[in-house]
């Protein structure tokens, strides 16, 4: 069984700085990719990084330049250093990785509030 387990959420003014991290643990075969997703009320899930097992990274348009993501392939983790936060990125945030099986698998989220 695999767990992702994410940790960092919280509230912030806006301005502000948040570091997520996600560990991946259990039967965990050959990541391919590890990232995040954000899902704010009311709207679809997207894609805000992710970074592939040869450390390619892609960034929401969103998140260019102000978000960083980055991976330690030994431990099977993933952080999202968020600064510069706007009240739109609000959201629920989701790790997630995909393996070169086919397999994705998502964490429980945690959520972010940046106030105005």
């Amino acid at each position: 069984q695999v767990q992702l387990v994410e940790s960092g959420g919280g509230s912030v003014q806006a301005g502000g700085s948040l570091r997520l991290s996600c560990a991946a643990s259990g039967s965990i075969s050959r990541i391919n990719a590890m990232g995040w997703y954000r899902q704010a009320p009311g709207k679809q899930r997207e894609l805000v990084a992710r970074i592939t097992n040869g450390g390619i990274t892609n960034y929401a348009d969103s998140a260019k330049g102000r978000f960083t993501i980055s991976r330690d392939s030994a431990k099977n983790t993933v952080d999202l250093q968020m600064n510069s936060l706007k009240p739109e990125d609000t959201a629920a945030y989701y790790c997630y990785y995909t393996n070169y099986l086919g397999g994705e698998y998502w964490g429980k989220g945690t959520p972010v509030t940046v106030s105005s």
